[in-house]
């Protein structure tokens, strides 16, 4: 694949990825959200009216 370089072990298994910005750079920012998102899954939640409650307040 253009712009996609594999790294393999010793058994020629897949094991990471080189990817070219150049040609793939947009998809990887989406990589990285998803990578940020689950990385956050186990976070606590926080109700929304919460939430906008907080940023209203640090606004003044």
């Amino acid at each position: 694949m253009r712009g996609i370089e594999y790294i393999v072990d010793d058994r020629g298994q897949k094991r990471a990825a080189v990817i070219d910005f150049d040609v793939y750079g947009s998809l990887w920012e989406d990589i990285h959200d998803i990578l940020v998102v689950e990385s956050r899954k186990r976070e606590p939640r926080v109700k929304w009216e919460n939430a906008k409650k907080r940023l209203h307040e640090e606004k003044e």
